[in-house]
């Protein structure tokens, strides 16, 4: 893995309360569409193939720090029916305010309610994480219209702030992993009811949701 993380971005409380989302940082996105409906592709011989909407999630997916310059990519993956990533917001004389304990997230249920319609807690909604998930969501909904395609996502999406080297690595790996595993995952809407072993990202992050 890189070295992006090397405890630049360590937030030292173990909650995150009154956390602004614009402030720099470490952030592990899911998206998902819509239903959790395969618009993306499928994973075949434990490979991800994208379908023409999951091949320009990615591109638009990639293209995320021209639109915002404070932002750099990490590790990201395009999955059947939803997306991970992590996101870098790295603005320059930017710190982040540890001084109050802090809310992990203000999207804990967006997964699994995706019909709520509260307000995310972030403050203006600018050059923060939600305009720039806001962003990327509106450039593959435009060419999806434009190509007259069937397609919807999920309102709102999951975020946790990374914070420690420890999580970074764990989190990282279950991205990088995460077509291997599909068969297992949770996000797997074809799976029905059958009985999976969770893994550990899954268990600490996903549980709440599923």
């Amino acid at each position: 893995m890189n070295d992006n993380y090397k405890n630049k971005y360590r937030i030292a409380s173990t909650r995150l309360q009154n956390w602004d989302y614009g402030w720099n940082g470490l952030y592990f996105i899911t998206i998902c569409t819509q239903n959790r409906e395969c618009y993306f592709g499928d994973i075949l011989d434990r490979k991800m193939n994208l379908s023409p909407i999951g091949k320009m999630a990615e591109k638009y997916w990639l293209e995320i720090p021209n639109h915002f310059p404070f932002v750099k990519l990490d590790v990201f993956v395009v999955m059947p029916n939803h997306i991970h990533g992590i996101i870098i917001i790295d603005k320059p004389n930017n710190e982040q305010n540890t001084d109050t304990d802090t809310v992990e997230t203000q999207n804990l249920a967006s997964l699994q309610q995706p019909k709520q319609t509260s307000k995310n807690k972030f403050g203006p909604q600018s050059k923060n994480l939600a305009s720039i998930i806001r962003g990327f969501k509106i450039g593959v909904t435009k060419y999806v219209k434009n190509n007259k395609l069937e397609f919807g996502w999920q309102p709102r999406f999951y975020d946790h702030i990374i914070r420690n080297e420890k999580s970074y690595q764990t989190i990282s790996e279950y991205i990088v992993n995460n077509p291997v595993k599909w068969e297992t995952d949770k996000l797997n809407s074809r799976t029905g009811n059958a009985v999976m072993e969770q893994s550990s990202v899954e268990t600490q992050y996903f549980a709440p949701l599923l």
